[in-house]
């Protein structure tokens, strides 16, 4: 049997976080320790506790005076992405056109998926992201290539090939009909293989026709375990072309009304612009709506309001995500700081406590997957990040005047990056070190 015990300072959340006083809502150990064996977390608590529980043969880690937590968790990115992060001057629509659709034409090449799934993969781990909800390219070489190298991993992620037929360049269309037969190939071959889930991704209500999301709707029928991903209301003139095309619908959100896609593992990537309806009908039917703070920075896109749906008399379900490329990094800590940057210039604040409880269990809890991931509860599966806030000059001369585990965490989030995570555990192997060594 593989096992380990770790030792550090232990926090992982329980529950949404109130305040910065809301002590019940996480656990936290100034000497904690989590035994692990077989990728499994089986005792977590003082190390005092837990050492107990561990003979001579279990391999002793000592990550003292580093924080460990769950692994982070990334709740949208599109992967074939990699090489247009950080490309200049376009809004969504123009940014798609140039970029992202002739990038994606590239992904035919099986080769080159397998190349970029694995440097992707690796960017993930480096910024301490266990979890990914990633979208592929239309081309199934694309998610079996992802697929693929999450599972030589062992990793527990989120995936699909996008299903688009219309309003983009030849190399990057299917039809309704094989859209509908790579996805229901790629279902069989890979949801529920070792870690892996499989989310029917339709890319958006513009490039897919009612054909195409009626076949969405079908798929989703026909597996109704199974994730939905798409976006929804990013940018006015997306919102304004969706309406042209089904003008038929009340408003966005009810085209996947329509087609039977909202529900409690449905993700929409951004829902910057909703109306109260709109905003009632994700809450009723539990859909999750992804909130992508550089990206929506980046392209212009505008402010989503975070405290307002949160706080609403129907709450609507939030994660959070990078969304590379839109995006502008691949770290949940960036992400977080663009995040409260967002929801400061809407006249609110996020507690630093709030921000790792949503990289954590919050997201996990989003994606409905928090009984295996997303906590330091004994049971779940060992995706853990080690964190280090004093990982550069200007973090270890900040920490010297550092007096509680809030304002740790707010500095670990707002000048923390790859440089802070010192390890990264998937299911209980040292996934980090050994990239390095690789």
């Amino acid at each position: 049997m593989n096992s380990t015990l770790l030792r550090g300072r232990t926090l992982s959340f329980v529950r949404w976080p109130q305040t910065l006083e809301d002590h019940s809502a996480w656990r936290y150990e100034e000497d904690g320790g989590l035994l692990i064996r077989d990728g499994r977390i089986v005792a977590a608590g003082t190390y005092a506790d837990v050492e107990k529980q561990a003979d001579e043969t279990v391999k002793r880690i000592d990550h003292r005076p580093h924080l460990l937590l769950p692994g982070f968790i990334d709740a949208h990115a599109h992967f074939p992405q990699m090489q247009i992060i950080a490309s200049y001057g376009a809004e969504l629509l123009d940014w798609l056109n140039t970029y992202t659709f002739p990038e994606e034409t590239k992904f035919a090449n099986a080769q080159h998926g397998r190349r970029i799934a694995r440097l992707f993969l690796d960017e993930m781990v480096r910024h301490g992201t266990t979890t990914v909800a990633a979208y592929c390219s239309v081309h199934k070489a694309s998610a079996e290539a992802f697929f693929a190298e999450s599972h030589d991993r062992n990793m527990l992620n989120i995936a699909g090939k996008v299903m688009m037929d219309r309003n983009a360049p030849d190399g990057v269309l299917d039809t309704p009909q094989s859209g509908y037969d790579d996805t229901k190939a790629l279902i069989k071959e890979w949801h529920g293989k070792g870690r892996q889930h499989y989310a029917i991704t339709p890319r958006f209500a513009i490039t897919s026709s009612p054909e195409q999301m009626e076949m969405a709707g079908v798929l989703c029928r026909e597996h109704p375990g199974l994730h939905m991903q798409t976006h929804l209301s990013e940018n006015h003139a997306e919102i304004a072309f969706t309406q042209e095309l089904y003008p038929w619908a009340r408003d966005y959100t009810d085209v996947y009304e329509h087609y039977g896609l909202l529900g409690k593992k449905s993700l929409f990537g951004h829902c910057i612009h909703l109306s109260e309806r709109e905003a009632d009908a994700l809450s009723d039917s539990g859909s999750v709506a992804v909130f992508c703070p550089t990206s929506n920075l980046f392209l212009g896109s505008g402010l989503f309001d975070y405290q307002r749906f949160r706080r609403r008399d129907k709450p609507i379900r939030i994660a959070a995500a990078t969304d590379v490329g839109g995006g502008t990094n691949y770290s949940m800590l960036r992400t977080m700081d663009e995040g409260y940057k967002v929801i400061a210039l809407n006249g609110e604040k996020l507690n630093p406590f709030q921000s790792f409880w949503q990289t954590t269990r919050g997201n996990a809890e989003a994606l409905s997957v928090v009984e295996k991931i997303g906590t330091l509860d004994a049971g779940t599966d060992a995706d853990i990040v080690v964190l280090d806030a004093r990982a550069t000059p200007g973090m270890r001369l900040r920490m010297e005047t550092v007096e509680t585990l809030a304002q740790e965490l707010f500095l670990l989030q707002t000048l923390g990056d790859d440089r802070s995570v010192r390890e990264v555990y998937v299911a209980g192997r040292p996934a980090k070190a050994d990239m390095s060594a690789g």
